[in-house]
């Protein structure tokens, strides 16, 4: 029974998340439509991770076991044509070895954040960025980042409903840089808690209003309570932009 990697991009704003929901869209539920009219098969697929609703993806990897041997660029393109005109395509598809999983099997995860800002709402990227109309001071939001990088008890940044067994995560990047009219936040480690990423966000971006100082993202952190984070970013904003395996995956 050959398994197949698929890389996937999908915009998640019509959507309850990526995990399959009962009577809900989501896009997971999306996916699995889409193989079973091709291939006749009902499955349950894999993912590297479950984004939440409103959340986008560029680079999300996914594993789908098949009973028949198909070439990958018919997996690929018979999924596409199955899922327009769905907001959800597949990128890439490959054979691996039945003993490699899209989640088990990741060494790291990267995210984006895009925060537009300007005076002037989104027209095009409407429910794909945060609109923040105040100017941003992206050089204090990325010196204040750098006090989350490396192993923390994340407390302050982890939602109350995350079910993760522990706080301690290793954040190997934290960056926040100016792209034109957008302020990008980008994150990286091997896993996260939940709403971590939009959490540390939201506080970030407190610095970057200058309601924050630059140590407080720090005192915040030290404080192991979650009543210390700042307001939590908006999903719309929020990507999953990377998915790191080894090489001979």
């Amino acid at each position: 029974m050959p398994r197949y990697r698929l890389t996937v991009e999908y915009d998640g704003s019509g959507y309850c998340g990526f995990q399959a929901q009962a009577s809900l869209p989501t896009v997971q539920g999306t996916l699995e439509r889409a193989i079973l009219a091709f291939s006749g098969e009902t499955l349950r697929i894999a993912a590297a991770g479950r984004t939440d609703t409103g959340v986008h993806a560029t680079a999300q990897t996914v594993h789908v076991d098949l009973t028949r041997d198909w070439p990958e660029r018919t997996v690929m393109n018979a999924i596409n044509a199955h899922m327009i005109p769905e907001p959800v395509a597949v990128l890439d598809c490959r054979k691996v070895s039945d003993d490699w999983h899209a989640r088990f099997s990741a060494t790291g995860r990267g995210y984006l954040y895009r925060i537009l800002n300007r005076p002037a709402p989104p027209a095009l990227d409407r429910k794909r960025v945060w609109h923040v109309k105040q100017p941003l001071d992206a050089e204090a939001m990325d010196r204040a980042a750098q006090a989350l990088v490396g192993l923390h008890d994340f407390t302050t940044f982890r939602d109350v409903n995350c079910q993760s067994a522990s706080p301690l995560k290793t954040l190997d990047v934290a960056r926040v840089e100016r792209v034109g009219e957008e302020v990008h936040l980008v994150f990286a480690a091997r896993s996260f808690l939940h709403r971590q990423v939009r959490s540390m966000t939201g506080t970030l971006v407190q610095v970057g209003l200058g309601r924050w100082s630059v140590e407080a993202v720090a005192a915040a952190l030290e404080a192991r309570d979650r009543a210390d984070c700042g307001p939590v970013a908006p999903a719309e904003g929020l990507y999953l932009d990377r998915v790191d395996y080894e090489a001979e995956a």
